[in-house]
């Protein structure tokens, strides 16, 4: 058994997402004892935002997204950036304190902006053990975001963030490629669903033109605005999933709403995959990991982006327009009419077939690619992604 040390942490939903999906799927493969491991409650000390405004820093984060608080983010980010340079050497020191007593042989990130510390904690203390950064975006925000110029293993879900490692100095041999996302195993299920049934069970008309509009898992009064949107301008013709995630607030005002256009709003759920067998398309945010999961399941997406996009999303917006899977407005105005043109001419089917012409396997290739990794094999092949399980969705 090798033993694991996963870290993640709670700022948005993606990062204990991605980890608790990378474990399920290393256990189903065998050979590994995992241990998940929180970053904040380690470096809970040296979170200044918990000192000064009595919120810890991920929950300000989270407060931001939901409030859509995102105006100028890319400036506060720098900030953010040069506060933890700032305290940098405390975090080495509590990190290091953390793996004298870990029995880790490798060691995985999950998370941006923490890199440099535990790569450098970890070689200090435990110097044998491999350590790995897994991007959880499609491609990094240098610098300082996700790769460190440092001796680390880097796993990237697309070729741009490739170009970035290798630009920074990263060698070929602890650069590998997935071919995409982390998503959970249950996106690669076969979940059994009459459409028509299971919409007219939630009072939607089982043949109209169906919408899930989702902001991750902590939801966006930018939802509230769409639905007003198409109240207001149409297309009348469809209907919408709202998945509010942990915003109730959001979830009783969607509910409470009269609406020309025929709605269902579901709270925080882990259905997801289940709510996108029901839609024929996406509406939200340029996530990474929520347009991966939109794209799985071939749905063609409609995303925002500006002002208010965080700037380590905003390669996404490109991402969805070469590989030609969607559409990408500059806000909510924009959205009934993005609708109207998905909805024409065949545009619908022709996104929907190079969503489903992309397949994404890579919480299954990454284990394979972690035991290369842990067994030294370092060459040209990393940088392709595995062949996909059997057991995998078609």
């Amino acid at each position: 058994m090798t033993n694991v040390d996963l870290f993640f942490f709670d700022a948005g939903g993606g990062h204990r997402a991605a980890a608790e999906a990378l474990r399920l799927a290393m256990e189903e493969q065998g050979g590994w004892r995992i241990r998940l491991v929180n970053l904040q409650e380690l470096l809970d000390s040296t979170d200044l935002a918990r000192k000064l405004l009595g919120i810890r820093m991920q929950d300000l984060y989270n407060l931001m997204l939901k409030k859509g608080w995102t105006l100028g983010s890319a400036q506060g980010l720098r900030v953010l950036q040069f506060l933890i340079r700032m305290l940098h050497g405390k975090q080495v020191r509590l990190l290091e304190e953390f793996f004298r007593s870990s029995p880790a042989d490798l060691v995985i990130s999950v998370v941006p902006h923490f890199n440099r510390a535990l790569a450098q904690s970890l070689r200090e203390v435990r110097p044998a053990a491999r350590f790995v950064t897994i991007l959880t975006d499609i491609a990094d925000y240098p610098p300082h975001f996700w790769i460190e110029p440092q001796g680390q293993y880097i796993i990237c879900g697309s070729a741009r963030a490739v170009e970035q490692a290798r630009a920074l100095g990263i060698c070929d041999g602890r650069i590998f490629k997935s071919s995409g996302m982390i998503l959970h195993p249950r996106f690669y299920q076969n979940i059994p669903c009459d459409r028509r049934a299971e919409r007219a069970v939630r009072g939607l008309d089982p043949d109209l033109p169906t919408g899930l509009v989702l902001f991750g898992g902590q939801g966006s009064e930018a939802m509230l605005e769409i639905a007003e949107r198409f109240d207001a301008e149409g297309p009348h013709n469809l209907q919408l999933i709202f998945i509010c995630g942990r915003n109730e607030k959001l979830a009783d005002e969607l509910r409470r709403r009269r609406a020309r256009l025929c709605t269902f709003v579901e709270g925080f759920t882990t259905q997801v995959p289940f709510y996108m067998l029901l839609s024929d398309f996406f509406i939200g945010k340029p996530g990474p990991g929520s347009v991966s999961e939109a794209v799985a399941m071939h749905l063609p997406v409609i995303v925002e982006r500006n002002a208010w996009t965080l700037p380590q999303e905003r390669y996404n917006a490109e991402w969805i327009l070469e590989k030609q899977v969607g559409m990408v407005v500059r806000g909510p105005h924009q959205i009934p009419a993005a609708v109207r043109e998905l909805l024409k001419n065949g545009n619908l089917t022709r996104y929907r077939d190079s969503a489903a012409a992309i397949r994404n396997r890579a919480v299954y290739e990454i284990p394979r690619m972690l035991r290369r990794i842990v067994q030294g094999s370092s060459d040209q092949a990393a940088l392709e992604p595995e062949k996909s399980l059997s057991k995998q969705r078609a």
